[in-house]
């Protein structure tokens, strides 16, 4: 299996590549805004990009699709978002050559935000996981209204029942690591400790830059 993590411009942007190395199938997770990153490095590996996958609808993560759709890969959005060739919802899966992703809605950020898991089952059963803009190294994604803070409550609650191995790997480069694990979250970030209450993971929420400040976190 092929699994890199790669810059794609805008505002720290990762782009995943994602890619079956028997039949050189692959899939772009999140290619923008600079899909070129993502495009050029599968021409290097001789994969065949099939799917572009969105983990939501902001432009800094679809604004390489048509790049993508023009060289034949079709479009997976979750079913709240349907412009999507492929429309998929909670515990879809997707072949991609051997490889099985599965999907797992976890609104919030936005109503149709999802995470792609992405399991090795070569290598030690290893699991990946691209969080896109639901959870970060450290952090959580931004919230507008009260109720998607209760969305985005409620799905960390869910990415918190994985495996602790789960490796960790997060739509942008805003934590202190480019990756990390449900472990490691659940031990150290601090918005995954206030997950037993939601008024403490929304005072943290509206108290963020002072919590930065006092405890020294850039």
């Amino acid at each position: 299996m092929i699994f890199e993590q790669i810059s794609s411009g805008g505002d720290r942007n990762y782009g995943y590549l994602v890619g079956c190395t028997e039949t050189k199938e692959a899939a772009v997770i999140d290619p923008s805004p600079d899909p070129a990153n993502c495009y050029n490095r599968s021409r290097e590996l001789g994969l065949t990009v099939k799917y572009i996958i969105n983990t939501h609808t902001h432009y800094d993560h679809t604004g390489g699709n048509s790049f993508f759709q023009s060289k034949g890969a079709k479009l997976v959005t979750h079913q709240k978002d349907p412009i999507g060739d492929m429309l998929v919802k909670e515990d879809d899966t997707l072949e991609v050559g051997k490889l099985n992703l599965s999907f797992i809605h976890t609104p919030g950020h936005t109503q149709e935000s999802m995470c792609v898991l992405v399991k090795n089952t070569v290598s030690g059963l290893t699991m990946n996981l691209v969080t896109g803009d639901t959870l970060f190294v450290g952090k959580v994604g931004g919230t507008y209204t009260r109720k998607d803070a209760e969305s985005e409550f409620d799905s960390l609650k869910k990415l918190m029942d994985l495996d602790p191995k789960t490796n960790v790997w997060p739509g942008h480069n805003y934590g202190t690591n480019p990756t990390s694990t449900i472990g490691n979250e659940l031990e150290t970030n601090p918005f995954i400790q206030r997950l037993n209450s939601f008024d403490d993971f929304t005072w943290l929420k509206e108290n963020w830059a002072q919590y930065k400040k006092e405890n020294g976190i850039s």
